[in-house]
């Protein structure tokens, strides 16, 4: 279950119950039903925009079970905007003690107050490593 009182950091059934909003979970294919994070955004007519991202409590911190599930999230985000004709473009407000690590694991640009925005450049190179052709 993805609550509070197990971990989770954010209210996903409110993300989930806005009309505005897609949420993606993603999983391992070998153990679909456990849920290694989620991610909730909209698509806008030039970009997507990220509300919330987040590791299930397990894969956070430094005995996580799993590297790059973040990574992995934004880049789909990033792999959703140039299907739908965002050019891979992906905006969204990080805290203060963030700012810097986007700016460095994701290639995102700081756009000013607390505004990110990840360009066609590097959501390439994001979807490039985290979905790669069989």
């Amino acid at each position: 279950m993805i609550t509070k009182s197990k971990g989770w950091l954010f209210n996903w059934r409110y993300e989930f119950n806005q009309p505005d909003r897609e949420v993606y979970k993603l999983t391992i294919v070998d153990s679909p039903g456990i849920v290694q994070g989620l991610i909730s955004f909209t698509v806008r007519i030039d970009h997507v925009y990220m509300f919330l991202l987040e590791s299930a409590p397990y894969n956070r911190g430094i005995k996580k079970l799993y590297e790059g599930v973040p990574g992995n999230l934004v880049a789909y985000a990033c792999k959703v905007s140039f299907q739908r004709g965002g050019e891979g473009f992906v905006l969204f407000e990080s805290k203060t003690n963030l700012i810097d690590h986007y700016i460095k694991a994701l290639g995102a640009y700081h756009f000013g107050c607390h505004l990110m925005v990840i360009d066609s450049i590097a959501a390439k190179k994001l979807v490039d490593k985290y979905f790669k052709p069989k």
